[in-house]
């Protein structure tokens, strides 16, 4: 018999959260991710069969809504993330998939990405330094692509200049963790 375990994308057993000065970088582990993108011509079936399976109205280019399960984040024209919590929707996929039909192009994203979370204070500042997106001017639910030391990067706005997501794919997860631990010391 196998005896796997499952790692975080840092590869460690437990999810790690770092604090410097009066930010904490967090590593998310708890979010299972999908992305939906609308099939071509299926734009009103698809409005409706969201709406009734994330309670929320689809957000706008560059910005992301969350409700009391899902959260969704604008990623390009006609396509977003589903984010919802691992415990209730492990099968993510299956679960949109099931209730979109074909309206929709499900794929599974969730152990393709990491998930860090800047709160504090001075997230605004740290986030100043990471990439050329105006951060302190980002209001809650703001989403954008970004750069962040040469990593494509998705930045979300979860609470006005106190907290921040950043997305990054997982294979960068230890370079992003360095690149976040590095901005955190330098305002600390």
């Amino acid at each position: 018999m196998h005896d796997l375990a499952a790692l975080t994308p840092l590869g460690a057993a437990a999810p790690r959260t770092d604090r410097v000065g009066a930010i904490s970088v967090t590593e998310v582990t708890d979010r299972a991710i999908a992305s939906v993108s609308t099939r071509n011509g299926k734009a009103k079936p698809f409005a409706t069969a969201a709406k009734a399976l994330f309670g929320i109205d689809l957000p706008a280019p560059g910005q992301s809504a969350a409700g009391p399960v899902w959260t969704l984040i604008w990623t390009g024209p006609d396509q977003w993330f589903a984010e919802a919590p691992f415990a209730t929707h492990e099968d993510i996929a299956a679960i949109a998939k099931d209730a979109l039909g074909d309206t929709a192009s499900v794929t599974e994203q969730t152990d393709g990405w990491v998930r860090f979370d800047i709160e504090g204070p001075t997230a605004v500042d740290m986030m100043e330094r990471l990439c050329p997106l105006p951060a302190r001017r980002m209001k809650t639910g703001a989403a954008s692509r970004s750069i962040i030391e040469h990593m494509g990067s998705l930045v979300i706005c979860r609470a006005e200049g106190r907290h921040f997501s950043v997305i990054a794919p997982r294979s960068f997860a230890g370079s992003m963790h360095h690149a976040l631990m590095a901005s955190a010391r330098s305002i600390a």
